[in-house]
Parts: C-alpha cells; sequence; structure tokens
C-alpha cells in the first residue's frame, strides 16, 4: 500500500509539472537579465556536468531527465519523478522546488515573479545547450 502510494505521488508531481503553466503562458525571456538572475544559482551549479559542485551540473538540462546524470546524488523523489526539463517544468520547479517535487534536496525557497523566472529559465535554455 505505501508504495502504491508514493508510485500515485510521484505521477501527480508528474502531471501537475505537465500543466501548471502551459508554454504558451510564459512570458516571453530575457537571456541578458536571466544571466544577472542565474547570479544566486550559480552558488551551487555550473554549466559544466563534471564540475564538484553543490548541485548538478546543467549542460544539456533541457531535454534531459530529472535525476539523470551518474555522478550526482539526487533525493529520491526528484529521480523517480519522470520529468523531463522543458521550459513548463523549470518554471514550474523554479517558483517553489519544495511545491512542485515535495521533499526533493534543492535547498532554494524558490523565485515568486514571473517575468523573473521567463528570464531566468530562457537564460538556462541558451546557456546549458
Amino acid at each position: 500500500m505505501r508504495n502504491t502510494k508514493y508510485i500515485l505521488d510521484i505521477a501527480l508531481v508528474g502531471l501537475a509539472l505537465s500543466v501548471l503553466v502551459p508554454c504558451s503562458a510564459l512570458a516571453q525571456g530575457d537571456t541578458s537579465r536571466g544571466k544577472q538572475l542565474y547570479v544566486e544559482c550559480a552558488a551551487c551549479h555550473t554549466f559544466n556536468n563534471d564540475d564538484d559542485e553543490l548541485g548538478p551540473g546543467l549542460q544539456g538540462l533541457f531535454g534531459r531527465q530529472a535525476g539523470a546524470l551518474e555522478d550526482y546524488y539526487y533525493s529520491t523523489v526528484l529521480s523517480n519523478s519522470g520529468i523531463v526539463w522543458n521550459a513548463d517544468t523549470l518554471n514550474a520547479f523554479i517558483a517553489d522546488p519544495q511545491a512542485a517535487i515535495p521533499l526533493n534536496r534543492m535547498p532554494y525557497s524558490g523565485l515568486p515573479d514571473a517575468q523573473d523566472r521567463a528570464d531566468l529559465v530562457e537564460y538556462l535554455r541558451d546557456a546549458s545547450e
């Protein structure tokens, strides 16, 4: 019974992330402003997946399944979420990581402003390629 509830919780998280903010509802992002906002993220994340940082590397982030880098220890809920990072899933996660994926290990309270998130996501899209 407990495993069934866990699987249902993970499925609901994935569903919630896929419908929280439709792509068309995202504001157009400003990469130069997003780069300024990324400074806070850079405390834990780089764009080099081989760096030994607090957070996983962001190179190739878009289209990658959450929890997929082999050399990083992710929370079980993130690894089992089935989420694939794209503009919508990143927007929801960056808004409030604990609401998006409860019990994940990212110690970040979130970025509440929609335009800030759009700017950051646009920067992440460009910089992670």
